[in-house]
């Protein structure tokens, strides 16, 4: 065997290694935050925000979700990727913060306090904030094997009961907006939520849990994330504690 010939197989399994390894284990495994954005395609302000979105998504340490709401359909154009339970999630935010009323584009930050997303600066400002604090404090593990999706969970404080969310999404979708407010325009959108569900409970201890990964690949085309989110008095979503994210499409 050549040395020329030697290096080219080296390369190749360090290459095959390399797509492996991201297609086995967290892409983002320790954030400093969970950034959630509640938009919609009939929206004229959240081209912006959704561009910023994207950006966020491929910082490495932000659990980056876009989550489509359907109050705006009655503009001209219904959004492709809304979700009634993508609106009732942000309705309960609402309700959490004590806003008069929903909007678009509204950014959650780790489920404690939001932001306008047309707002780039304030955006910013507020995740400099939160990276002062470090890593979210419960350390949650993805792992995939041939047939499951598995949730490691680490020990902490329970403050209060938390739910081990579950949110599905396509890794990026491109959408042609052919009437409303951004008629004519192409937009690709990254993380968009196609649907989540709460896969049980964490009361501090650590432990394990197992997903069929042929169901989690229906659900979600581009990857999955988990979050560790408090439940408040009233049952509306609290802090979050913990997250992680996975891809395991195509071209992930």
């Amino acid at each position: 065997m050549g040395l020329r010939h030697a290096f080219a197989l080296i390369a190749f399994a360090i290459a095959g290694f390399g797509t492996f390894a991201a297609s086995a284990s967290p892409d983002v495994e320790k954030p400093v935050a969970v950034v959630e954005l509640f938009t919609s395609q009939g929206c004229n302000s959240c081209p912006q925000a959704d561009a910023k979105l994207a950006e966020l998504a491929e910082a490495g340490d932000i659990v980056a979700l876009g989550f489509h709401v359907d109050y705006w359909d009655y503009l001209g154009w219904k959004d492709t990727l809304a979700t009634p339970e993508n609106t009732d999630r942000q309705r309960d935010y609402s309700r959490l913060f004590g806003n008069r009323s929903v909007y678009t584009p509204q950014i959650v930050i780790n489920g404690a306090g939001d932001v306008k997303g047309s707002k780039p600066q304030r955006v910013e400002a507020a995740l400099r904030r939160v990276r002062m604090g470090g890593f979210l404090p419960v350390k949650v593990d993805l792992r995939l094997t041939s047939d499951s999706l598995v949730i490691s969970l680490g020990k902490g404080v329970a403050r209060t009961e938390a739910s081990v969310l579950v949110v599905y999404f396509d890794k990026r979708t491109e959408v042609e907006i052919k009437q409303g407010h951004n008629r004519g325009r192409s937009h690709a959108y990254v993380h968009p939520v196609k649907a989540f569900h709460s896969a049980g409970m964490w009361q501090g201890e650590a432990g394990e849990l197992r997903l069929p990964l042929h169901d989690v690949r229906k659900k979600g085309s581009g990857g999955v994330a988990v979050l560790v989110q408090e439940i408040n008095p009233n049952g509306l979503p609290g802090a979050i504690r913990g997250a992680a994210l996975i891809h395991h499409g195509a071209g992930s």
